[in-house]
């Protein structure tokens, strides 16, 4: 079976990798995520083992902070049957949940940031999806050649 690798976005000020790493067995429920395509991967494609590049977005640089992993397969968002929480959906109901999640641990921090601009302009990257102009999904594919670079730019000294 083919490795198969994604890109997750939070933004640090909301849920950081630190926050990840603070995590009960570094591990979280990937909630909130109302975009259909972004919950379709999570229902559809990604599987416990899946590598996961963790983007820190609308941050001051932006860029891949840590790596992760998937835990566990899709199973619906309990927070889009919460009133309280801000992933609220009245049109979803526990017969038929619209929103989905899965778990992710934390595996490690890199030493050092990848940032966007590093990203676009590798040759290598610059082709990935976080790289293409007005990309806003939160949840993307990434070509295991990609996460492998990405990783080993993270890994690098300065």
């Amino acid at each position: 079976m083919e490795r198969r690798c994604w890109l997750v976005k939070s933004e640090p000020g909301t849920f950081s990798f630190d926050d990840l790493l603070a995590e009960p067995e570094r591990t979280t429920a990937w909630d909130g995520v109302r975009n259909y395509q972004a919950r379709n991967f999570m229902r559809d494609e990604m599987r416990v083992g899946d590598a996961v590049l963790f983007y820190h977005s609308n941050a001051s640089p932006p860029g891949v902070v840590g790596v992760a992993e998937v835990v566990s397969e899709a199973y619906p968002d309990p927070t889009q049957f919460d009133g309280d929480a801000p992933g609220y959906d009245p049109q979803s109901s526990r017969e038929a949940p619209r929103w989905q999640l899965v778990d992710i641990r934390a595996i490690r921090a890199l030493p050092r940031m990848v940032t966007l601009e590093t990203i676009k302009a590798h040759p290598e990257l610059r082709h990935m999806e976080v790289a293409r102009r007005g990309s806003r999904l939160s949840i993307t594919p990434v070509d295991p050649a990609h996460f492998d670079v990405v990783v080993a730019l993270g890994d690098a000294s300065s």
